[in-house]
């Protein structure tokens, strides 16, 4: 293979990216206020991202996955004075955006690409679930960081935390739904979980594959 044909594969440029993810999962709410690692469970996903640019990315995501409470393991008491443990099942379809705070990618050395790159993406999605026999749905504001390293041209690996608040109290299911008698607002009393997930993607659809062929005969 000679240097020009390396030289021009390491400057293909796409458009797209697909993938896939596993991970676990967190909660906050009535059920435990404080260790959002207390009582662990899963979650698998899928994403389709628009790669604008080395720095930009939108991402449409799909999650389902578990989430899991028991308030006896909590310090609150509740005035009932009993105890409650749960077992969710959630359905999870966002769109968020994504800010590289390098230049990511590979290849094209005058725009300092990195090979590596952590970032941050806050975004909305739309969320249903199902919890100790009883049905819903919410909507959420996802935000977090992440980190992505890319092994290879077209592959990407990326480790991603998300924190998600909900509006909803009912995450947790009936029983949970407001047991302290506080009503509901914006930043209080409603549930909160998170998603840790290790994914893999490749991208497709080479941008503008004849883009420099023209403006070199245009000059």
């Amino acid at each position: 293979m000679t240097l020009g044909t390396l030289s021009s594969r390491a400057q293909e440029d796409y458009r797209f990216d697909i993938g896939a993810g596993i991970g676990m999962t967190g909660y906050l709410g009535d059920a435990n206020n404080a260790n959002l690692w207390k009582n662990p469970s899963w979650n698998a996903e899928i994403l389709f991202r628009y790669l604008l640019n080395p720095r930009f990315n939108f991402k449409t995501n799909f999650y389902v996955g578990g989430l899991r409470g028991n308030s006896e393991q909590m310090t609150d008491v509740f005035p009932s004075h009993e105890n409650y443990k749960f077992s969710t099942m959630f359905y999870e379809l966002g769109e968020t955006v994504e800010f590289h705070f390098f230049n990511y990618g590979m290849g094209e050395t005058y725009r300092r690409l990195k090979r590596w790159t952590p970032y941050i993406v806050a975004g909305v999605s739309a969320m249903a679930w199902t919890a100790e026999g009883h049905s819903g749905f919410s909507f959420a504001i996802p935000l977090g960081v992440g980190f992505k390293f890319k092994p290879a041209l077209r592959w990407n690996i990326g480790l991603e935390f998300l924190m998600k608040k909900t509006f909803t109290d009912k995450l947790d299911g009936p029983l949970l739904d407001d047991p302290h008698g506080i009503p509901s607002a914006f930043m209080k009393n409603t549930d909160w979980y998170s998603t840790l997930t290790l994914s893999i993607s490749y991208e497709f659809s080479k941008r503008c594959a004849t883009c420099h062929y023209h403006e070199t005969k245009r000059k």
